[in-house]
């Protein structure tokens, strides 16, 4: 668990340069991904993001991400 706490804060750190193993990775922990049409969309609670895979992720969609973690 604390290796979960440790990536999210520096995922939180810097949110310009995450991987997207990473930024799935912490979609995973709090939730799941599904598989859509176009784009996946990550299914966290009550809270649905459609975003597009592409590595290094940009960073309007992290930040968008943690907005949600932070809401559960």
């Amino acid at each position: 668990m604390a290796r979960d706490k440790k990536s999210l804060e520096v995922i939180r750190h810097n949110p310009r340069n995450v991987a997207l193993h990473a930024f799935e990775g912490l979609i995973k922990q709090y939730g799941y991904i599904e598989e859509g049409a176009k784009h996946p969309k990550a299914i966290i609670g009550a809270f649905t993001l459609t975003y597009k895979r592409e590595n290094p992720m940009k960073s309007c969609y992290v930040k968008a991400l943690l907005e949600i973690i932070d809401s559960l």
